[in-house]
């Protein structure tokens, strides 16, 4: 699979990967096909070097192991959220055509839940472990494919750097591919979190309401320029020119949410004070723009030379609970070292 993986007999049937959030500058919402997990459109991101999921996958024989464990974040995990990941296990093993039960072990070094992409890293690495683990030899493009069946922005979060998600039609064609890696563009994504607190709709739910809103089909139409202009403004460096379209498609996406039925509303009052304290801050002379993926926090994008104003910014306004950097990262790798 080409993650470096690392040495271990052959006959070990565990696996942990390490794989990176990613922020989107052209957003993945609404499905066309729930059961494939194909997007309504194209998105672009940057998956993030220091925001990230690790992930241990062991799989043991039915006589050892009676029914799948998961375990996130030091917390066992039942209902939803546990048989959410059994289904992803299930087409793991439909891979390899074997019956072994698995025990996961996964953990975040960001809040989860809250709009920063979790799902992505944890899907990406449950996959790129749960196949090395079982010794199942799957391409790249084939893993995004896997990984977007458990969550769609994983397909993203199979690559590093710059990358394009297609919408495709089929299971063989929704994949994802890198754009650009991550050493290309030096770019910066400054958390600011307003709420740490897992949201009370998932993204999973709310993908599915996307079509009720009457804004969704005027939010697709502008995608195919929207896309042009993000993918030329990466391959030039150009924050200027990727920043307004960003800034316009993270509200636009929200225009969709707050106008489904139901509705939904994920900011709070703090994600609109830094909307505008961003549009302020460039009046004053930094380059800076915001993103808002499903969730009240927001991602505030940039170069290295904004860094340090921004920071002192953000500490100084209320409302904000904590403060993540990252630059661009590469795609997920295997790691020596297993959390079972």
């Amino acid at each position: 699979m080409g993650f470096g993986r690392p040495s271990q007999p052959a006959t070990t049937r565990i696996a942990t990967a390490r794989a990176g959030s990613n922020i989107a500058f052209i957003k993945y919402w609404g499905v066309g096909d729930v059961t494939l997990n194909l997007p309504l459109n194209n998105s672009i991101s940057m998956t993030l070097g220091d925001l990230y999921t690790t992930t241990t996958v062991e799989w043991l024989h039915p006589r050892l192991l009676g029914a799948d464990e998961v375990s996130i974040d030091g917390r066992v995990q039942t209902g939803k959220a546990a048989e959410r990941v059994v289904r992803h296990l299930d087409r793991i093993r439909a891979q390899a055509g074997s019956v072994d039960r698995a025990r996961v072990v996964s953990r975040n070094n960001f809040p989860i839940g809250s709009g920063i992409a979790s799902s992505a890293s944890g899907f990406a690495a449950l996959t790129v472990a749960g196949c090395a683990a079982l010794g199942v030899n799957v391409e790249r493009d084939r893993l995004s494919a896997l990984a977007r069946r458990g969550s769609g922005s994983a397909a993203r979060s199979i690559y590093g750097g710059y990358v394009e998600w297609e919408r495709g039609t089929d299971d063989r064609t929704s994949i994802a591919h890198q754009l650009y890696p991550a050493d290309h563009w030096p770019l910066l994504d400054i958390v600011a979190v307003v709420n740490a607190g897992e949201k009370a709709v998932s993204s999973e739910d709310g993908h599915r309401l996307a079509l009720s809103s009457p804004f969704n089909s005027a939010r697709i139409g502008t995608l195919p320029a929207a896309l042009s202009e993000v993918r030329a403004a990466i391959a030039t460096r150009d924050l200027q020119r990727m920043g307004p379209i960003i800034e316009q498609d993270a509200l636009a996406m929200h225009a969709v949410m707050m106008t489904s039925s139901p509705s939904l509303v994920y900011w709070q009052g703090g994600t609109v004070d830094l909307i505008n304290a961003v549009r302020r801050w460039r009046t004053e002379g930094i380059l800076a723009y915001f993103t808002i993926d499903a969730g009240p926090n927001v991602h505030i994008i940039c170069e290295e030379a904004q860094r340090m104003p921004i920071m002192e910014r953000l500490r100084a306004l209320p409302n904000i609970h904590q403060i993540i950097v990252s630059g661009p990262g590469d795609g997920p790798r295997l790691l020596d070292t297993h959390m079972v």
